[in-house]
């Protein structure tokens, strides 16, 4: 039993479809849940589906494979299954695994096998075929040097089986899983009203001399009473100073009275994440000065909603944002003409407080797949995360909503989510 309602089985039988019709003839393609991974002693990491296999199958279980073969001619194993084959000892210590008919039910796949049976049958079908898809973790963010299944599989693959062609999944699976459906984009909604829900929660909560990590737990207790999973990744609670450190994860400082403090969370329900950044005062009163620096970020923000939309490059949108973020900078007397006309190309002068960039796919992960150097297209769902940070004012301010690509332009799913500096003083300020 999981704690999100499950998610309809059409939804993957589709995405199969999507994926299969990308394959050349005679094809096969393999994919891998994630393996348990080892902590301590004889402890491991909570469990996280492998993305491409959840998208593909909606089963969210360790040790299952799945198999692609269109072609074959044994109709057994043009689509099939394999789930970890559960007993009674499996059952008592770590509790209830899929049945294959439950398998059935979630995936849409009729041919589910055990997955000690994959290795054999393998064997007697891969013969049939001429290319092998494989996949590998080609996000472009990635930067694990751990090895992994899938990474695994393929070089055995190579191995085993020298003489058959092999050809990347990865490609395929960045085009198609950044196109979200309209089931897709409805449980995103779903972990963003679990998002506003903590939200309203924490504002109430802030206040002078409470501990970053105590918002922190505020935060988990609002996402796991919802149905979340929990976090979709680590939090980041940087009050004051911390907030100029953008990945900063210790949340162990004390909130200060006068500072602000930078909330970037997400949630992760049935798989699916959020990712919300809101900045506001711990005593429920922005200064002057941080209200001046707040409204530019949110300046930024909605002109640069208005960029999203289809047929745009997403660097070239960053550039153009950055254009108005230096206008920004320039209104709040950070930089000078002298600075902008005499900058280094490679390092422009706004980078000195506005560092990162504007937006990144969000999906099935928090830096969800997706082709950066292609157009923009309707469906796909971004970040908007601009910034200032000002280390020597102990001033940092970041605000990020979640993003949806139409065929008219973009649809803002957390404009509901208070944003408004005022709005925000009022709600800290009700009883």
């Amino acid at each position: 039993m999981k704690r999100y309602q499950l998610i309809d089985q059409k939804l993957f039988i589709e995405n199969r479809k999507r994926f299969t019709v990308q394959l050349k003839p005679k094809s096969l393609a393999i994919f891998h849940s994630n393996e348990e991974l080892p902590r301590n002693g004889d402890s491991t990491y909570n469990f996280k589906q492998n993305s491409d296999m959840f998208w593909l199958t909606g089963i969210d279980q360790e040790e299952c494979t799945v198999v692609m073969f269109p072609d074959c001619p044994v109709e057994a194993y043009r689509e099939a299954l394999f789930v970890k084959r559960t007993n009674e000892h499996i059952a008592v210590w770590d509790g209830h695994k899929y049945t294959k008919e439950e398998a059935i039910a979630a995936s849409g796949i009729k041919n589910v096998f055990w997955y000690d049976e994959f290795d054999g049958l393998m064997r007697a079908v891969i013969n049939m075929a001429e290319y092998v898809y494989l996949n590998t973790n080609e996000n472009d963010r990635a930067s694990n040097t751990v090895k992994y299944k899938d990474l695994n599989f393929a070089l055995q693959m190579r191995e085993r089986f020298p003489l058959h062609k092999y050809e990347r999944s990865a490609p395929i699976m960045q085009r198609l899983r950044s196109l979200k459906s309209p089931l897709e984009v409805e449980y995103m909604k779903h972990a963003i009203n679990i998002s506003n829900k903590m939200y309203n929660r924490v504002l109430k909560f802030v206040k002078p001399g409470v501990k970053e990590y105590e918002i922190e737990a505020e935060v988990i207790h609002e996402f796991i009473r919802n149905g979340a999973a929990g976090h979709s990744f680590t939090p980041i609670v940087a009050a004051g100073k911390n907030a100029c450190v953008l990945h900063y994860i210790d949340n162990a400082d004390t909130c200060k009275d006068g500072d602000l403090l930078l909330l970037d969370t997400g949630a992760d329900y049935g798989n699916y994440i959020s990712d919300m950044t809101r900045t506001f005062p711990i005593n429920g009163k922005f200064t002057a000065r941080q209200k001046e620096v707040y409204n530019a970020v949110l300046c930024v923000m909605n002109e640069a909603k208005k960029m999203l939309k289809p047929g745009v490059l997403l660097m070239e949108y960053h550039n153009e944002v950055c254009k108005v973020m230096e206008k920004e900078l320039l209104d709040l007397k950070l930089l000078s003409l002298d600075e902008i006309k005499n900058q280094n190309p490679a390092w422009p002068a706004f980078k000195k407080y506005y560092m990162h960039g504007t937006s990144h796919f969000l999906g099935l992960d928090v830096h969800d797949v997706g082709m950066r150097y292609e157009p923009m297209q309707a469906g796909m769902m971004f970040s908007c995360e601009p910034g200032i940070y000002i280390p020597q004012e102990g001033i940092g301010i970041r605000l990020e909503n979640e993003i949806l690509i139409t065929e008219t332009g973009c649809i803002d799913l957390m404009e509901h989510i208070p944003i408004e500096a005022d709005h925000i003083e009022e709600l800290m300020n009700s009883k």
